[in-house]
């Protein structure tokens, strides 16, 4: 219990953080709730000096009625247009504010390191940006509109009820905490069920979002029923803690409710025994100003438990959004790093060890070294390493062990986003965003002209489909290039390599959902690109890399075999194995 207070008292110091940036709006908000509630509590001791003035002896005063009347009249409008005021200023307070935390959970996204990308479901990530921030966004607003207000509604009728009455006033305040003990326990006993309502909520985001990528595959393989279970058996549990959390959460209003009857009917008989005790000055105007009060000091206890247990489902989203924007960012480069400029294309590695997990060790005394211009072909098996390879040329990942340099630079003394520049990448994956074709192509090179992003495309055998698309280069797509073939989408992103024209380049199956025919002017097309840049090539049809400078062979994380495709093929090796099971019978 002492840890869950722990921490959402650090997650009330987080919130508190963001609220600090808008200290003005806070403070007119302040101003006008109290303003509000004040003007409203006038409005009943108004009314019984009119009870009073109507029940006298004697004529009854209309002009001071009317003037009454009035005054109430008027009390009314202020506090409604005051009501009006805060309820927008903390509609403003609260947008800010997610506006600030989504800003700043998407910006850790930016600078997160791979691994936590690599280790944790897109749809539970996305979930809590999109809907944990959206069920904070309730809880806050609530908060500002109900929490404080209730709170300088409470105060403010216990002075007017202490002016009237101070014993009555005691009766009261001795009677209403137990509203609060009760929404204390049931909160307590909720926040664990919001919290697996949360995280249920975000499996279901991920699931449903893997089956819409995925959704070819699903029919082609006829999951749909596999699937329709799954999503059942977690629709079900989502079902069963939302229902848990509700039910047990609505016990606090009619708890409240019960409670505060109780202290109503307390505050009825103690002031009908003042009014009936002989020379007392307490008059029947001044018990309905007190039964007034007595009902507006104890309606923010059923409000502020409701917000309470509403607060909890926002603390248990909040925890979830905090831990990704508290997530250790990837390592910053280092302050003296050095900017690598064009790259001659001398790649050396120096006994690499590296592993995703601690446990379980996937590349070990790996050396490489490259000439300037030089074709590297790179296979083996499935979880030889290829890919991570890969992602350590590219700093995605630092080695464990060993050093990977370029042109005699150790790679962890360059800044990423030049050590990057000096690489133009293809990989058997496309990514494409929302945008226009030439938006696309330009990714590589965002000052590049109309000629130049055309004699790309041409390059990369793009530019006919692309002039047959509705609106040629202007043609907008969607996500991950919407109608477009796999085929035409990797010849995009060959594009946008034939326009930037790196230093290096990375292959990685790039021409793997192209046709053949396609393939073969590709194919061209890169042999005249890779003339005078180190080139990795990472293939698993291996016939596409006869031409290669070097191939490596990965096994277990190791290079065992290493020389020309004729050389590696007359050793009668691994790699011969390898070339004759996907070739036998055809050559």
């Amino acid at each position: 219990m002492k840890a869950r207070t722990n921490a959402d008292i650090g997650i009330l110091k987080k919130l508190l953080a963001y609220l600090s940036g808008y200290k003005l709006l806070f403070l007119l908000s302040t101003i006008s709730a109290a303003g509000g509630v004040i003007f409203a509590l006038y409005v009943p001791v108004k009314l019984g000096d009119a009870i009073d003035l109507l029940i006298g002896a004697g004529q009854v005063d209309f002009v001071k009625l009317a003037a009454l009347l009035t005054e109430c009249g008027v009390f009314i409008a202020i506090s409604a247009a005051l009501q009006w005021l805060t309820g927008i200023l903390n509609n403003r307070i609260t947008y800010e504010i997610i506006r600030d935390i989504r800003r700043d959970a998407f910006a850790k996204l930016e600078i997160l390191p791979l691994s936590y990308i690599d280790t944790h479901p897109y749809g539970d990530t996305v979930s809590r940006i999109i809907t944990d921030v959206d069920q904070l966004a309730d809880g806050l607003l609530l908060g500002f509109s109900q929490l404080f207000t209730g709170i300088v509604t409470i105060v403010t009728t216990l002075v007017f009820m202490v002016m009237l009455q101070p014993i009555i006033a005691l009766i009261v305040v001795v009677l209403t905490p137990m509203s609060l003990l009760a929404a204390k326990y049931i909160a307590k006993h909720t926040y664990q069920m919001f919290l697996a309502q949360s995280k249920t909520r975000a499996e279901q985001t991920g699931f449903i979002d893997e089956m819409i990528s995925e959704l070819k595959t699903v029919k082609a393989f006829s999951h749909e029923e596999e699937n329709m279970k799954k999503f059942d058996e977690i629709n079900e549990r989502l079902e069963e803690v939302s229902l848990k959390a509700v039910f047990y959460s609505s016990l606090t209003n009619p708890t409240t409710r019960l409670i505060n009857a109780i202290v109503y009917a307390a505050v009825a008989l103690a002031g009908a025994f003042f009014c009936i005790t002989p020379g007392g000055i307490f008059t029947v105007g001044n018990l309905s100003a007190l039964l007034y009060f007595a009902n507006q000091y104890t309606k923010p206890f059923n409000e502020i438990s409701s917000v309470i247990t509403e607060l909890q489902n926002a603390f248990a989203c909040a925890s979830r959004v905090f831990m990704l924007i508290d997530e250790a960012p990837e390592a910053p480069d280092a302050p003296d790093a050095a900017v690598l400029q064009t790259a001659e294309g001398r790649v050396e590695l120096d006994n690499v060890a590296f592993s995703y997990v601690p446990e379980r060790q996937l590349i070990k005394d790996l050396s490489l070294s490259t000439k300037p211009g030089q074709r590297v072909a790179i296979v083996g098996p499935t979880g030889s390493g290829k890919t991570t390879l890969i992602n350590l040329l590219m700093r995605f990942y630092d080695v464990d062990e060993g050093s990977v340099k370029v042109d005699g630079h150790d790679i962890r003394t360059l800044t990423r986003k030049s050590l990057r520049a000096n690489y133009g990448m293809v990989l058997q994956e496309t990514w494409l965003k929302s945008g226009t074709i030439r938006d696309n192509i330009k990714m590589s090179k965002k000052d590049a002209t109309e000629n130049e992003v055309i004699a790309a495309a041409k390059a990369s055998y793009a530019h006919n489909f692309i002039k047959r698309l509705p609106n040629g280069y202007d043609t907008v797509i969607g996500e991950d290039g919407g109608s477009l073939s796999q085929g035409q989408k990797q010849l995009l992103c060959i594009s946008r390599i034939m326009l930037s024209l790196p230093p290096m380049l990375i292959l990685d199956e790039a021409t793997s959902s192209i046709d053949t025919r396609t393939e073969l002017r590709i194919q061209d097309a890169f042999a005249k690109l890779m003339k005078g840049r180190t080139t990795f090539v990472v293939a698993h049809r291996l016939s596409t890399i006869r031409e290669a400078d070097v191939i490596l062979v990965l096994k277990d994380g190791q290079i065992i075999e290493k020389g020309k495709h004729d050389e590696l093929l007359n050793a009668n090796g691994f790699y011969a194995t390898l070339y004759n099971s996907q070739f036998a019978g055809t050559e």
